[in-house]
């Protein structure tokens, strides 16, 4: 499984490479990493993302999500606090 998820990351910054900023590729390049334990890498790519599209409220659950992994708790509850206002039923 491993394996499989480092080919997905090199053929997403490839992608990434081809069209920068991709909001599609920067979104799973930040799931793959999340999923892979790099959660400083996966923030950094929903950081981007989160500039791309500023009130998207799944991106902004995840951004809390990866936050809360890095024990940035506070910061994780401003994301899923937005991320309510946003979309209150999700």
């Amino acid at each position: 499984m491993l394996d499989n998820h480092q080919r997905a990351l090199k053929d997403l910054h490839k992608a990434n490479v081809l069209k920068a900023n991709n909001d599609t590729t920067l979104k799973i390049l930040g799931d793959v990493k999340k999923m892979l334990d790099d959660h400083q890498q996966a923030l950094e790519d929903l950081h981007k993302l989160d500039i791309l599209e500023p009130n998207n409220a799944v991106t902004l659950t995840v951004h809390g999500e990866v936050k809360n992994m890095l024990d940035d708790y506070q910061g994780a509850l401003e994301n899923l606090d937005k991320a309510n206002v946003v979309e209150p039923n999700m």
